[in-house]
């Protein structure tokens, strides 16, 4: 086998088994940290052994073979647990073992990897450290990977990462699924860390592009991942429900030069079905298990209003707005409200929704976010206010990170004097 074809087997094996392989090996060592350098070593092993001898026939049960053997190293060296390393060599000995490596490598899999999920997102790190460790650690991504997708430094990262599983073992965080006295709130956490993946891919902040599919991707799957792991719970089903239905808008919210496209003013066509689909099946899941109230269903129920209106025309606006007052009763935000107003608009006419936007203006919350200068532009506009419109464009184009973004505030800023603004969407 040629070495750079056999490296690029090896990592690709790697990237598709590395969060079955730590979450295996946490639930042996009990700390995810070192369960992710025993799965590194295995893939240096691998990387070393695979060019010569080619890849196994179940390379999956072979790095964890692998790594097992080294745990028992790394505890017989620290002489820690010495009832767990003589688990782990009796698993081992093929004497004892199950028929096949298959067998160990399944066992309790999907609650190996609900646990990683559960602990890569503990509340006991921050939001930022969270995200990274859940891609790093679930998603398979490498830290230069993760720093591209969300335009940070490397070496920040990598610290984040660090300082994370260094939290985890310090505040000895258990590596298990959390009773169900905390489960809720645990799960929450879960995710919101998934969400603000998809968002971030979804509707970038910062730099050139105004979306990374790519985040959306990993996002998708750890959510579909995680459906098929807590099957009964319905906001699990309601997140993936809502991502589904907005990753079904991406080929239509940008131009063939990248320009960003308003929902309003997207073609309909190009709305994925199949996501769509996938997208209403998911709430309607969420739906019968009693979590319709639930803040992501209630978000997806909003998007499915436009997944189901083959036309701007025919988008149910006051459905929408009900949904979002219900949303804004259950969670309630200024960026809730400001949503709400935007239906309001729609439904009602932008006289219904000003002072609700005027309202926000003062809030602390979002001081610095460009969407609420771009929606009140966008009403002043229909108003026929077009100076004030004007002058909210360019703030939010001030505002925003985003380099796509800037350019099309900076559109309708321009357009108000021609009359041609268009639709915030």
């Amino acid at each position: 086998m040629v070495l750079a074809d056999a490296h690029r087997a090896v990592h690709a094996v790697f990237k598709i088994e590395s969060a079955r392989l730590i979450a295996g090996l946490a639930r042996l060592v009990r700390d995810v940290g070192l369960a992710e350098e025993l799965a590194q070593d295995a893939l240096l092993v691998a990387l070393e052994r695979w060019p010569e001898s080619g890849v196994p026939d179940n390379p999956g049960a072979w790095l964890m073979a692998t790594a097992k053997r080294r745990a028992i190293d790394v505890l017989r060296r620290h002489k820690l647990l010495e009832r767990k390393h003589e688990q782990l060599a009796y698993e081992l000995d093929g004497a004892h073992t199950a028929p096949d490596l298959d067998s160990a490598l399944d066992d309790d899999y999907g609650d190996d990897l609900l646990r990683l999920m559960f602990t890569a997102c503990h509340p006991v790190l921050s939001t930022e450290a969270r995200v990274a460790l859940t891609l790093r650690l679930v998603a398979g991504l490498a830290t230069e990977e993760i720093a591209r997708a969300f335009l940070v430094p490397e070496p920040t990262i990598a610290q984040r990462i660090v300082r994370a599983k260094r939290t985890l073992s310090e505040q000895r965080v258990p590596f298990e699924v959390p009773a169900a006295s905390e489960r809720e709130a645990r799960l929450a956490s879960v995710l919101e860390v998934i969400y603000l993946v998809f968002n971030e891919g979804y509707a970038a902040t910062a730099g050139d592009d105004w979306m990374r599919p790519a985040l959306c991707d990993d996002a998708l799957r750890l959510g579909r991942i995680l459906a098929e792991l807590a099957k009964t719970e319905p906001e699990v089903h309601g997140l993936v429900a809502l991502m589904e239905i907005q990753a079904s808008r991406a080929a239509a919210r940008v131009s063939a030069s990248g320009v960003p496209i308003l929902l309003l003013e997207q073609n309909r066509a190009r709305w994925d079905q199949l996501l769509i689909r996938r997208g209403l099946a998911a709430l309607e899941r969420a739906e019968a298990l009693g979590g319709a109230g639930g803040p992501y269903a209630l978000q997806a129920a909003i998007a499915a209003c436009h997944a189901r209106a083959r036309t701007a025309d025919e988008t149910d606006w006051q459905r929408i707005a009900r949904l979002y007052y219900a949303l804004s009763e259950r969670t309630p935000s200024p960026v809730v409200e400001l949503n709400r107003a935007v239906a309001l608009s729609m439904a009602f006419g932008p006289a219904a929704a000003l002072p609700i936007v005027d309202a926000l203006v003062g809030e602390p919350a979002l001081r610095g976010y460009h969407l609420l200068p771009s929606v009140r532009g966008d009403l002043l506009w229909k108003l026929g206010r077009v100076v004030e419109a004007r002058a909210e464009f360019e703030r939010a184009a001030a505002l925003t990170r985003n380099a796509r973004e800037r350019e099309l505030l900076l559109a309708r800023a321009a357009a108000c004097a021609a009359g041609t603004a268009g639709s915030d969407g």
